[in-house]
C-alpha cells in the first residue's frame, strides 16, 4: 500500500513575499489525487514527533528555546524563517511523519512524507529553512528501537545535507551519501561519509551516470537495511536556488534510480521531500509528483 504523510499544518502561512513556496505542501496532494497516484486512503496524518526522540538528536538547551521561541533575530535570519508556534508545530510533526515513514517503509517498503528533508538542521541551531532534522530524528528513532541496524541517507538535494552529515559524523551505523551543487549553500560543507560536489549545470546524463554508478558501490560501503532518501527537486535548471542543469524528466529518472535500487536489494525507503524553488510553481509540483508516481510504479 502507497503511504504518504501529509497534514495541514505542512501548509503553515508565512508573511508576504517571503521566498519559501509554501503553496506546493498544499498543492501536491491535490495533483497526487486529481491524477490518480494516490487517493485519500493512501495518505496518513502524522503523529507530531516525541520530545524523547527529538532530544536523541537535538541539544537539549536548542530544543527548550525553540519551544519557547527564544531564538534570537540573527539565529531567525539564519533559519530563514520568522519563528512562530505554528512553525515549530510544523516542523515536529513533519518529524513524526519521517518517524511513521520508517514503520510504513518497512512494512511496505516504500514510503513518503509530502514534506521533510530539514538536512541543514543541526543539533544545536536552525539553518536553510531547517528547525529540526527529521531525518536524523527518524534514524535515531530507529536504531534505539532497534528497528533498523545500519541506514543509509541517499541526499540529493541540490544542497549538500550538511546538518544531517555533522549529527552523524560519529555514528558508523547511519552513512550519509549527499550529491550536490559544489558551489551552492552552505558555504562551509560538513564532510559527509560520500560527498560528491557537481559543476554549475551538469546535465541529466552526466548526473544519472554518477548517480547509478555510485549506488553500485554504497551497497556494499554502507550495507544498509533502510534508506532515506532526501528527494529534492531544486536540482532542476529551472530552480532559483539551485545551480545545476537537470531537466523534470532527468529529475524522474533520478527517482526511478534511487527506487530501482532499493526494490532490487529489497530495501526499505523512507522518503522526504527537500527543497523546490523554481519560478514556475507547476513546474516544482510536477517534479516533486513525480517521486511519488515512480514510487508507486516501481514498489505497488
Amino acid at each position: 500500500m502507497l503511504t504518504i504523510a501529509f497534514a495541514d499544518i505542512y501548509e503553515h502561512p508565512l508573511p508576504e513575499g517571503h521566498r519559501f513556496p509554501m503553496e506546493k505542501y498544499g498543492l501536491l496532494p491535490r495533483q497526487l489525487k486529481y491524477d490518480g497516484t494516490a487517493a485519500d486512503d493512501n495518505f496518513f496524518i502524522p503523529t507530531p514527533a516525541e520530545v524523547e526522540d527529538i532530544l536523541r538528536v537535538h541539544d537539549k538547551a536548542y530544543w527548550q528555546r525553540l519551544k519557547e521561541l527564544q531564538l534570537s533575530k540573527s539565529e531567525q535570519r539564519r533559519s530563514g524563517f520568522p519563528l512562530s508556534k505554528a512553525l515549530v508545530d510544523r516542523e515536529i510533526t513533519i518529524a513524526g511523519g519521517s518517524i511513521q515513514n520508517l514503520y510504513y517503509a518497512q512494512k511496505y517498503g516504500c514510503s513518503l512524507n509530502v514534506a521533510g528533508g530539514t538536512h541543514h538542521a543541526y543539533s544545536d541551531r536552525a539553518e536553510g529553512f531547517c528547525l529540526l532534522n527529521d531525518i536524523a530524528i527518524s534514524a535515531a528513532h530507529g536504531l534505539h528501537k532497534r528497528l533498523i541496524k545500519k541506514a543509509l541517507v541517499v541526499d540529493l538535494d541540490v544542497h549538500q545535507g550538511n546538518g544531517t552529515a555533522k549529527i552523524f559524523a560519529q555514528t558508523a551505523d547511519v552513512f550519509t551519501f549527499s550529491m550536490h551543487g559544489e558551489k551552492n549553500y552552505p558555504l562551509h560543507k560538513e564532510t559527509s561519509d560520500l560527498d560528491i560536489a557537481l559543476a554549475d549545470d551538469t546535465n541529466d546524463e552526466t548526473y544519472l551516470n554518477i548517480l547509478n554508478d555510485t549506488l553500485k558501490t554504497l551497497r556494499k560501503k554502507a550495507d544498509p537495511d533502510v534508506i532515506y532518501f532526501q528527494a529534492g527537486v531544486d536540482v532542476l535548471a529551472s530552480d532559483k536556488l539551485g545551480r545545476l542543469g537537470l531537466s523534470i524528466e532527468g529529475c524522474r529518472q533520478r527517482d526511478q534510480i534511487v527506487f530501482d535500487f532499493a526494490f532490487r536489494h529489497s530495501i526499505p525507503v523512507a522518503v522526504s521531500m527537500g527543497g523546490g524553488y523554481s519560478k514556475h510553481l507547476p513546474d516544482i509540483v510536477n517534479a516533486h509528483a513525480n517521486t511519488f508516481r515512480e514510487a508507486r510504479k516501481i514498489f505497488f
